[in-house]
């Protein structure tokens, strides 16, 4: 089996901030979950229980009916990548599976607990930074 990386983003987190690019992109127009789900290659069935923590989360409105569909909750510009991982995968980062600010450690490995703090913030001081708005206008820079 291969070597598990340092720093791991599910499937569940990529689709998630690929879904809100899509939905920034479209604005104004509402995006059906299911011309999302095609167009940016995330099954339907998956993409459905994203959109709902999505909208728990005050990211996305949902409108019923014919002509329903998402829209952003707030300005791109209000919304950070970080505002979506916490959203679907709740903490940024964990050490064994737990909160990295419970990790302890005792004697010579007692330094370590900064490490992973300092870790969490470096990786906060990115996604809580860029904005929909900010990876939109990127994007179609590079287009």
């Amino acid at each position: 089996m291969g070597r598990v990386p340092a720093v791991y983003v599910s499937a569940r987190t990529d689709y998630a901030v690929r879904a809100m690019l899509a939905v920034t992109a479209a604005h104004p127009r509402l995006v059906k979950a299911a011309g999302l789900a095609a167009a940016q290659d995330i099954p339907l069935s998956f993409l459905q229980g994203i959109l709902l923590d999505l909208r728990r989360a005050g990211l996305l409105h949902s409108h019923r009916g014919v002509d329903g569909g998402y829209a952003l909750a707030r300005a791109a510009e209000e919304i950070t990548v970080g505002d979506v991982v916490r959203a679907v995968g709740g903490a940024l980062t964990t050490v064994r599976g737990l909160p990295t600010a419970t990790a302890t450690y005792h004697g010579a490995a007692t330094a370590l607990h900064d490490v992973w703090i300092a870790v969490e913030a470096a990786i906060e001081g990115v996604v809580d930074h860029r904005t929909l708005a900010e990876l939109s206008t990127t994007s179609i820079k590079q287009n």
